[in-house]
Formats: C-alpha cells, structure tokens, sequence
C-alpha cells in the first residue's frame, strides 16, 4: 500500500526537496500544504505550482492570516504573553495552527503520515509533533532533516540531479521565520553573543535612532480585544497589521535576547514585533486600570504560564485550555480606550480611560476632594503587621 505524506511546505529549498525525497524514500504520494500566517513573501499561488513541479500528488495553499490573529494573537494579547518576560511567541504562536491544518488535509487526503522541515535542535519539532499527537495519535511524523540526516548542502546537491525547479543560489546568512506577530532572525553571526545586530537584518521595525515626529494612538478595547483604533473599526487582523506599520515605523518592539530553549540549550535570537509589543503594553495598562487587585496579581502568575505552555508547544494541552477559561473571566471589564505614543522604539502608555475603571478619583487625590478617610489606616496597619510582630516576638525570646 502506498504511503500518503502530507508535508508542511514553505516553497523554499528544504521542503521543496523533501517532496521528490519522501517519494522516493518512502514509496509515497506527498500533499505539500502551505498555510500563510501573514508571512509575506511569494504569492501563494506560485508557491502552490511550485510543490506540483516538484513532484506533489496535491497541493493546497490555505489563508489563514484572519484566523491566526483571532484565534492565536488575541489569546495571547488577553495573556500577556510574553516568554522569559520579553519574546511575545512570534513562532510559538503560528505552529499550533500550521499542525491543525496539517491534520485537517490528512484526513481529507487519506494521509497516514505529517512531515516537517525542523532540525533536532529546535523548539519547533516538539510543537509540530506534541500538536499532531493531541489531534490526530494515530498518524506517524517524520522530519528529514533530523530523522534522515539532511544537510543543506545534501539538499542542493539533490535539486540539482533532478533539475527541480528552485532558486539554490542564494542562501540567506539568517535562518529566518515570520508571521503576522512577528519576525524572528537567528544563526549567522548572531550565534557570537558580543557581535551586535546590524540594521540590515530588520524588516518590520525602522532604525529607532533616525530622527522622526512622534506617533500618537488610541487604542479601543472591548474584553480585552483592539476593536478600534483612533475611532476607527478594526478586526483582530487589521488591528496588528495597521500597529505593525505604526509602531514599526517608530522602531517598535527589537528585542534581542538569549532564550532557555525547550531542548536545553540557550540560543541568541532577534526578534521584530512591533504590532505585538505595542498591543501587549496597551492591554497591559488597561488591565491596570479595570482589574481588581488580587485578580492582577494572580493573572501574571497564569500569563507567565500559559506564555511557557504555549512555548513548549502544548498548546492543545488541558491545563492551557483550563487556563483560558481563568483568562475569559479576567478579560470581562477589560474595555476602554489607551492612547499610546510611539517614538524612537519605545511605546508609552499617557493616557487610560475606562467605563469599568475601579480608579476613584476621589479616594486617589490628595488634594481638595479627598474622600478616603486615614483615620482607618492606624487599625488596619495595627492588624495587618500582627502576623509579623508576633514571629519577631517569638523569634527574639527564642534567641
């Protein structure tokens, strides 16, 4: 019986190469799909005759750029998400949603395996296959690159054999990988902790430096979601894609870190997110503003879990989905307008205004107004510190 592999197809080198490849060394029928998650880039079209020329039985390409930032980015715009308090899961983020679509051509197709282009170095080969597991047990994964011992220089030599139709001459110094969230930039002479990133590796973000007029915005949520921006309706989409240009315009959201990699090791990654980072520190602040205190304080423990959850690829876990639910409820008063200024790379909250505030003018001024009575304060300080009073005593006639 002929084997049926449904392969994760970019239209690059790697993955164009794995179609003839698979083929042949597994005696199968490839289905090459290809999910655009606001990558840019080819026309999906080009890329979709592409995997045919290269030997594919089928080929589909899928639009899921509307679904990513509604279903992926919004869920982690209400978390906060932020890895290691500073990468907002820019690739995390598009796998979980690539594997759904993955399994959903299997079963279309009679696919009995799903294969990828992942190294066994990377976080992504555990999001892939912890991801089809969870939808689809039953169906076998194999990643060439890794199980097979593919090198690129195997790669060209390949094409070259067969004449496949592909561009081998350029190869980008940066192993790269962008969606709507962001952009990510690793390999090269990045892996040198002390050498610094140059302004050509940048795509979404303008040089912070560069002298340029500020940029204001209001920012409207409802439930913890951007509906609006300065007044003007917007999708989950059009909400990044628009924050993107804005804030990357204003050299928004470079990050450039040393990341604990689920693997074990630690690897320097730079990161774009303009649109991401800029929302999240919106979201932030109006949380701030609508959030009872004990909720605030628990959130950020859930956020930060659910951020590593999502970046160790389980995402269709039980405890992130029983996680999401805690988030639904926290996001219920979660509405009202942040106007955010942008410049020189940085964005800052100056202004917050909310139906579903819990700030009392009247109990935060010090000035004329003032309703808070400070005669409370001297009993609840007297009962509050009892606790800690008590051990002090207990701890100095023990001594």
């Amino acid at each position: 019986m002929t084997e049926r592999v449904v392969l994760a197809y970019s239209g690059g080198l790697d993955t164009s190469v794995a179609i003839p490849y698979l083929a042949e060394k597994m005696n199968a029928e490839v289905i090459a799909v290809a999910v655009d998650v606001g990558q840019g880039g080819e026309d999906l079209n080009v890329i979709r005759q592409r995997a045919l020329d290269c030997g594919a039985i089928e080929s589909e390409v899928v639009d899921a750029r509307n679904e990513f930032a509604a279903d992926y980015c919004m869920p982690a715009l209400r978390a906060n998400a932020l890895y290691m308090d500073r990468y907002p899961l820019v690739s995390a983020l598009s796998r979980p949603l690539i594997v759904k679509h993955l399994v959903a051509a299997a079963k279309k197709h009679g696919g009995t395996i799903v294969s990828h282009g992942c190294t066994g170095k990377g976080n992504d080969q555990v999001r892939f296959e912890v991801g089809i597991g969870a939808l689809a047990p039953d169906l076998k994964v194999i990643a060439p690159a890794r199980d097979f011992a593919w090198t690129r220089d195997n790669a060209i030599a390949y094409c070259e054999e067969r004449s496949l139709p592909i561009d081998v001459t350029h190869k980008s110094p940066y192993s790269l990988d962008a969606n709507l969230w962001g952009k990510a930039i690793e390999t090269g002479f990045l892996e040198d902790l002390w050498n610094a990133p140059i302004e050509d590796i940048y795509t979404y973000t303008a040089d912070p430096t560069a002298p340029r007029e500020p940029d204001e915005l209001v920012i409207t949520f409802e439930a913890g979601i951007p509906v609006a921006i300065d007044g003007e309706k917007v999708t989950p989409f059009q909400a990044i894609d628009l924050m993107n240009r804005r804030a990357g315009a204003q050299g928004v959201g470079r990050l450039d870190m040393v990341e604990d990699r689920l693997v074990g090791i630690k690897s320097r990654e730079v990161y774009e997110a303009p649109g991401a980072i800029a929302l999240i520190i919106a979201h932030q602040e109006l949380e701030n503003v609508t959030t009872e205190r004990d909720l605030a304080r628990f959130k950020r423990g859930v956020d930060q879990r659910w951020g590593e959850l999502v970046y160790d690829g389980l995402w269709f876990s039980p405890l992130k989905r029983a996680l999401e639910a805690f988030i639904e409820e926290s996001q219920r008063h979660v509405s009202g307008e942040i106007r955010l200024a942008m410049h020189g790379g940085r964005a800052v909250v100056n202004g917050r205004r909310s139906e579903a505030s819990l700030y009392d003018f009247s109990l935060a001024t010090y000035d004329q107004g003032d309703q808070f009575d400070q005669s409370n304060a001297k009993g609840f300080i007297e009962l509050f510190g009892l606790p800690s009073r008590q051990a002090a005593r207990r701890d100095a006639e023990l001594a």
